[in-house]
């Protein structure tokens, strides 16, 4: 059954942190935001006549597209967006509800990059709170560092390049206590073992999760990112997005790999498989300190030598991403689980060192 997000919590005051001059905003209506139907001759929109289907603009509200994807989290379409990327629906939640060189964002650190680039292009500042040593989640530093700008708190879980789950409770405890928006991107939540808060959004009004077609559906070449909110939050995404965001060759083949059914349970199994033979085996070589639990797609391991892995691996083909400069992260090589033919290759290179 499909439920829309109705507040228990105390309702959802918009207009005490969307920025003004979004609010009054009068968006682009596009031909095919006046039209919706099936007429059978189209002269609305300037099109060309000739290349079909190709030659018309795809639906600006991806309507097809996000009825399958409400079936699969049980939302109703109106509470859900979708992004050319998670990295849209990031860059339109900063532009619709911080006013630049006034407004603040929140978020852990380490973690994504793009919280703090997205920021940083709206000239918003970003306030960045150290993970705990063994990287969870300090509900107290996150609610301290919250001042009459901030506006948005970012949460990654689990967290990239850290690779845990952050705590259900310690998360909706700064829920709780915020009265901007807490956005949590749940990129890698297939890989855990978790369900996630999807079921939360029912109670917290100002809670915003970030899915991906990237990771677990194997689509991150498709770029197709979702948001899922309160109604009225996702209508100030949609009033302010570009109107064809979403390209008609994405819409089409998402559709039909969620149609056909993909074999992404036997994925999401086979990574996880590989993840435990992986950190099992690359705890065995000299140079590895530790291997750090993983809730995701990718292991984070600390060595004593990262950038002569890094540049040997490379010699031999393998590219993984150095992390030792990170807060937290000296001395770390982050590598993602590859196909099993792919994590044998990397086995053998690290096996000449």
């Amino acid at each position: 059954m499909l439920y829309p997000i109705s507040i228990k919590m105390n309702k959802l005051d918009l207009d005490k942190i969307i920025r003004t001059n979004i609010r009054n905003l009068v968006p682009y209506s596009s031909a095919r935001n006046e039209f919706s139907g099936t007429g059978s001759v189209l002269l609305d929109a300037n099109e060309s006549p000739y290349n079909q289907p190709f030659n018309r603009y795809p639906d600006p509200l991806q309507r097809e597209l996000k009825s399958k994807i409400s079936m699969i989290f049980k939302l109703e379409e109106d509470s859900i967006f979708l992004g050319n990327g998670s990295d849209e629906a990031i860059d339109l939640l900063i532009r619709a509800f911080c006013v630049p060189g006034e407004d603040n964002i929140l978020s852990l650190d380490p973690s994504y990059g793009m919280y703090e680039v997205c920021a940083h292009i709206n000239d918003i500042e970003t306030k960045k709170i150290l993970l705990n040593p063994d990287f969870s989640l300090n509900p107290e530093a996150v609610i301290s560092a919250i001042d009459k700008n901030s506006k948005l708190i970012f949460l990654c879980s689990p967290n990239n390049p850290t690779s845990n789950l952050l705590e259900k409770e310690k998360i909706l405890q700064i829920v709780r206590s915020f009265r901007g928006l807490v956005i949590l991107d749940e990129a890698y939540i297939d890989f855990s073992g978790s369900e996630g808060l999807i079921d939360e959004l029912k109670n917290f009004p100002n809670l915003v999760i970030l899915r991906t077609f990237s990771k677990a559906w194997g689509l991150a070449g498709v770029r197709l990112g979702m948001a899922f909110g309160d109604p009225e939050i996702i209508s100030v995404l949609n009033k302010i997005k570009y109107p064809y965001n979403i390209n008609i060759l994405t819409q089409k083949h998402v559709i039909e790999c969620i149609d056909k059914g993909t074999d992404l349970k036997k994925w999401i199994m086979e990574i996880i498989d590989q993840r435990k033979m992986l950190a099992y085996e690359i705890r065995k070589f000299k140079f590895v300190i530790r291997v750090f639990p993983s809730d995701a797609n990718f292991l984070l391991v600390k060595t004593t030598n990262p950038r002569q892995i890094y540049n040997h691996l490379m010699d031999d083909g393998l590219v993984i991403r150095d992390r030792s400069k990170v807060s937290l992260c000296e001395g770390c090589l982050r590598i993602t689980i590859g196909s099993p033919k792919e994590n044998a290759k990397l086995l053998k290179s690290l096996n000449k060192l």
